[in-house]
């Protein structure tokens, strides 16, 4: 029961509502569309994934990886943020590579038969 006061007590804390009223927090909250737009593309045709855009984002998401870890205060919000685009850019570009260069010589080698 202490655990809930304690947890309830440091939410109603100055320090808290000053966090939720800074670009600490909302900055990332924002840019959180951006993971959950390519999560959701998971599951569209990968013949629309844009490779370019796909490189460009993730290497987007590795600086601001390590902008998050470095910044003082660490910017753990924003450290997930980028984590999840991370890992759901790499996976469009795996889907992205495996639609046009592995299954693409596969089709290739079916017309040739």
């Amino acid at each position: 029961m202490s655990y809930i006061r304690k947890l309830l007590d440091s939410l109603k804390s100055k320090e808290f509502r000053n966090y939720l009223m800074s670009t600490h927090f909302w900055g990332p909250v924002a840019n959180w569309g951006i993971p959950l737009a390519a999560i959701a593309d998971t599951q569209k045709d990968p013949a629309f994934i844009s490779g370019k855009m796909t490189l460009a984002l993730t290497l987007y998401s590795l600086m601001f990886m390590r902008f998050a870890w470095r910044v003082q205060p660490r910017n753990m919000l924003l450290f997930a943020c980028h984590f999840t685009n991370e890992c759901a850019q790499l996976t469009q570009g795996a889907r992205f590579i495996n639609y046009h260069y592995v299954q693409g010589e596969k089709k290739k080698d079916e017309l040739k038969k």
